[in-house]
This record gives structure tokens, C-alpha cells and sequence, in this order.
């Protein structure tokens, strides 16, 4: 059973939340919970990141802290990614708390803090006086912590998560976080295991080798846990001419009066449609062209019936239907760009 290492508060907590562990917490709790150093390889939404912190939650639950100090450390190299972390670890702690309260069980409540290159120095000052048992921090803060007095509550330190590790296993970032690590290692009072989590690792062997590093000369063993999955895809290229030498005798001399007519038929038959161009211009000049074309057309259709009073391109296509939408499945509001920022 999946759930059979864990403390009964945890295991009552996991039922009554899920209906059943995912492929990347029944391959990778057994791993984890014998200590090994283990590296899963899962797509987002696979309950991958539980994966890795419930183990770590249980101890810091179930064995009440011998002395001050962190105990789980998460490592991201995203910070974004480590407040969200920060707010998901509250759900499940509270709920293990609730559930051995239900049980009659007392638990240790573990504490949880973040330090970041956000964190205020006052903060940073309480994390050294008062240790969290469970701290979220970036690869840059933990090179900092290891450089100052902050190390001393690294001490304790029984296990690393070291989150969207593709992010950083090829890059300079990367090489600095593996010091920083095997500096981690120095100082700890009994060597830690090592969790590594991406969605997009590749090739598996090297992530493996650079999450465990090396222990003398010889490369710690990692434990892969690979549930992935395969996407299947469905590509098709379209060609919106019989033959792309008239191109040229088009009177703009342009391929796009050819492309417009069917990307707008792709709009209108699907509930979402991506188009990717080069340049934000291209965006915001595709985006207006599909709406006055889907005017023009809706127009034609309704026996030449205009736009209502002060709608235009930019504010939606044709008359409203059922469903709130335009007639032809247009949305209400027309076709829009989102582009990412410089």
C-alpha cells in the first residue's frame, strides 16, 4: 500500500482529500520513505509535488524536533513558484492537524517560513532566532544563508526538495546550485536525501547524476521515478493556396488575404484557438483583421444588417445567439491577442 510508511493522521488526511495516490506518489513514496535519494519525473497536475513533501511532513508531525532548526527544505528556482508553495503547504498541514485531533493523537505542528531575495531583513533576522521546521527558499538565498550565521539552523537538515530542477540542471545557475548543495552537505549533521521534481526533465541519467552529485569520487545513486506520459499530437500542415508562386501576383503580394479566411474558420469551430506569430505588431494586426473579416462575413450572412450602435471590430462580431455567444460561434467580445511581456 502506497500509504502504508505514513503516520495515521496523514494516511486519514490523504483519504478523506483524494480518492486514490497518483502514479508519481505509489512509484515514489517507497523511495522516498527508505531514504533514497529519488528524482520524478511527472506532468504538472500529477500530485508530483505532494509527492515529495509528504514524507518530510510526516516526520515533522510524528518526531517532535530534537533541537531549533529546519528540518524540510524546498528549493526553487522560481520565485513565484515558492510563494505558491508557501500558501498550497497550509492546506495540508492544517488538515493533518485536524485529522489526528479527530483520532486523539497528539502531533507536533510543524512551522513553515520562506526566505527569498523578497524577504525583509527584519524577517530574515526572525528565520535565525526561530527557525522553521519547513523553509521555502531560492537557490540564491540558500548560497546566502550558508555564507552567515543563518547556516546554524541548517544543521538539522533531513531532506532537500529541489523543485523544476530542469530549470537549472544545464544553466550556471545550475553548477552554483550543485556547490551550494554539496556546501549543505558539510555542514549537516547527518546527510540528507535528496528530491529532485520536474515535468520536463531530459534525459533522465544526467538530471539523476546532477541531483546527487558526488560523495568522493563516486556519484550518489538517485532513484529515477518516471511517470511521465506521451502526448499524442496531431499535426497537420495546411498550405492556403494551390500554388504559392501566385503569391506573387497578388496585388498586395502577400500570403495573408489567403491565411485569414481559414484561421478565422479555426476560430469559429473551436471553443479555443492559440496562434503564435513573431511579434506582438503581427498579434495585434492578425487579431484586427479576423474581427473586421468576421463582420464582414456575419454581415453578408444577416443580408447586410450592420454592427449594433458604437460596436466595433475590436468589441465583438455579428449579432448575440444562445449560449451568450455570436452568431458562428464567435465569443461575445471577438477575438483578442495576449502576448508576453519583453
Amino acid at each position: 500500500m502506497p500509504l502504508g510508511p505514513f503516520s495515521a493522521p496523514v494516511r486519514e488526511w490523504f483519504a478523506g482529500s483524494f480518492p486514490t495516490p497518483t502514479e508519481a506518489q505509489a512509484k515514489g513514496w517507497p523511495a522516498i520513505a527508505s531514504g533514497q535519494h529519488t528524482l520524478i519525473l511527472a506532468p504538472t497536475g500529477s500530485g508530483k509535488t505532494l509527492a515529495a513533501f509528504l514524507w518530510g511532513i510526516d516526520r515533522l508531525v510524528s518526531e517532535p524536533p530534537a533541537k531549533p532548526g529546519t528540518r524540510l527544505l524546498y528549493v526553487s528556482p522560481l520565485r513565484a513558484l515558492a510563494v505558491d508553495i508557501e500558501k498550497n503547504l497550509r492546506a495540508p498541514l492544517r488538515g493533518i492537524g485536524l485529522a489526528a485531533e479527530r483520532l486523539g493523537i497528539d502531533v507536533n505542528t510543524p512551522t513553515v517560513g520562506m526566505r527569498t531575495g523578497d524577504t525583509p531583513t527584519d524577517e530574515r533576522r526572525r528565520l535565525i532566532r526561530h527557525p522553521p521546521d519547513l523553509l521555502i527558499t531560492t537557490p540564491e538565498s540558500l548560497y546566502l544563508m550558508l555564507t552567515s550565521q543563518a547556516r546554524e539552523t541548517l544543521r538539522g537538515v533531513q531532506a532537500v526538495i529541489v523543485d523544476e530542477i530542469h530549470a537549472v540542471a544545464a544553466t550556471k545557475r545550475g553548477a552554483h546550485l550543485a556547490l551550494t548543495l554539496e556546501r549543505l552537505a558539510e555542514i549537516t549533521d547527518e546527510p540528507y536525501q535528496r528530491i529532485g521534481l520536474s515535468a520536463t526533465q531530459r534525459p533522465l541519467d544526467e538530471i539523476a547524476r546532477f541531483l546527487g552529485g558526488f560523495e568522493g569520487t563516486a556519484a550518489r545513486p538517485v532513484t529515477v521515478i518516471d511517470a511521465g506520459s506521451t502526448k499524442q499530437l496531431d499535426v497537420e500542415v495546411v498550405v492556403p493556396v494551390p500554388d504559392m508562386g501566385e503569391v506573387a501576383n497578388n496585388a498586395d503580394r502577400s500570403i495573408w488575404p489567403s491565411v485569414h479566411p481559414r484561421l478565422l474558420e479555426l476560430v469559429r469551430t473551436h471553443r479555443s484557438t492559440l496562434i503564435f506569430v513573431n511579434a506582438r505588431r503581427l498579434a495585434e494586426r492578425l487579431a484586427t483583421r479576423l474581427n473586421e473579416l468576421a463582420l464582414e462575413e456575419d454581415g453578408a450572412v444577416a443580408g447586410g444588417v450592420p454592427a449594433r450602435e458604437g460596436e466595433t471590430a475590436a468589441d465583438g462580431v455579428g449579432a448575440p445567439s444562445g449560449g451568450g455567444g455570436r452568431a458562428g460561434g464567435v465569443p461575445a467580445r471577438g477575438i483578442n491577442t495576449v502576448t508576453p511581456p519583453p
